[in-house]
């Protein structure tokens, strides 16, 4: 017997993995179950998690885990019994895919079969992604393959606009939308709370203090971010990286060579977005030079707490800023970076100005969820002549 649902949600990673696009999903999944009701997930199984608990329903299938990039894990969803057992009994009104991998492949069989719009939403850089690992031929043979993808999509959304030249880039020649990512860290925090992070962190009053968090990997131009903290190691201030990845030793060795270990502190990754509050209310200044990054769904979470970015001019996520105003633009040279490091140090009432400027930037989960689910229901009724979907 079919089991009606509304909405589909497949992507290569969830929570526990703690990656820009798992907080997306989970969050749409989160407030469009709240709203509408009949939300699925669907994800490779990461062993051990029970999911029995959220409100909405979580389809998982076999997994083994990616090689050289803990936590996260694939799999093949279509030698999964169990799983397509429960997936077919589904009867979907659309699906949305955040990933053109093994998750977004099976949202295009559902679409087909069932006869139901797919979403596709552009998230990453896959050719940065792909060109650590593979020769250039081969890597050109899977951005052909992730364009037509795309190009089966009823709908293709990226989260914002200086995201569309990487896509065309690829090769994509169709229509996109623009459809922001959310922040589900906005909030009336009282001054209190700034005070008690600090605290809690071991910070003495005034103490310039920076923050990365993310995965920690060579692609987020963290070497850049090092050596700039080297350069100006002789101010008083304190580092906080939170995330884990492949070069996190790399990193702490870095750090060693460059006399700035006492100064710098690798807390790992956190799970706990109480905890995480803790590090983003306590920095004065969060530092994302990456030129890997789309979005960056990490310089909107620093925005709810008033903590201003500094990002590169060239990098596609930093099209969410404006330069002064609601963040800091560089160009990607160390001299930049170590100037604008210094000048900032120095001068906290600039930081704190651009800081309330950069909770402009940032919209709640939910109101991205309305946003999202006005976009279905004009695709149901306008090109498929389905009823929207209610509450």
């Amino acid at each position: 017997m079919a089991i009606d649902a509304n909405i589909g949600l497949f992507n290569e990673s969830f929570p526990p993995v703690m990656d820009g696009v798992a907080i997306c999903v989970e969050n749409y999944a989160r407030w469009m179950q709240e709203k509408v009701g009949g939300v699925s997930v669907i994800t490779p199984r990461n062993p051990g998690v029970d999911y029995s608990d959220r409100a909405y329903e979580v389809l998982d299938y076999m997994s083994v885990p990616v090689p050289f990039r803990p936590p996260y894990v694939t799999g093949i969803s279509e030698i999964d019994p169990l799983f397509l057992k429960q997936l077919l009994k589904r009867k979907f009104r659309i699906v949305h895919a955040h990933s053109p991998f093994v998750a977004g492949i099976t949202a295009v069989h559902v679409a087909r079969v069932q006869k139901i719009p797919l979403v596709a939403t552009f998230h990453s850089k896959y050719r940065d992604d792909f060109s650590r690992v593979m020769p250039g031929p081969m890597v050109d043979v899977v951005i052909k393959e992730i364009v037509r993808f795309y190009e089966k999509a009823d709908a293709v959304w990226v989260p914002q606009e200086s995201v569309k030249d990487v896509l065309y880039s690829y090769g994509y020649k169709g229509p996109v939308d623009v459809m922001p990512n959310g922040c589900d860290l906005v909030g009336d925090y009282p001054e209190s709370f700034f005070r008690e992070a600090r605290a809690a962190l071991g910070l003495g009053d005034g103490l310039f203090t920076m923050l990365f968090v993310g995965q920690h990997i060579w692609e987020k131009n963290l070497r850049l971010t090092i050596e700039a903290l080297g350069r100006i190691k002789d101010l008083p201030y304190r580092m906080f990286f939170v995330g884990t990845g492949y070069a996190e030793n790399e990193m702490k060795e870095l750090t060693e060579s460059l006399g700035i270990a006492d100064k710098v502190t690798f807390v790992g990754r956190v799970t706990d977005r109480e905890l995480l509050k803790r590090y983003y209310a306590a920095a004065d200044l969060f530092l994302f030079p990456s030129l890997y990054d789309t979005d960056g769904l990490v310089v909107r979470e620093a925005a709810a707490f008033g903590t201003p970015s500094v990002m590169l001019k060239e990098a596609s996520a930093s099209g969410m800023l404006t330069d002064g105003e609601t963040g800091f633009k560089i160009a990607g040279t160390l001299d930049d970076f170590e100037a604008l490091l210094r000048a900032l140090a120095a001068d906290p009432a600039r930081r704190e100005a651009v800081g309330r400027g950069a909770r402009s930037i940032v919209r709640s989960w939910e109101d991205i969820a309305d946003e999202a689910l006005d976009r279905y229901n004009a695709i149901l009724s306008r090109r498929f002549l389905i009823s929207p979907i209610k509450g």
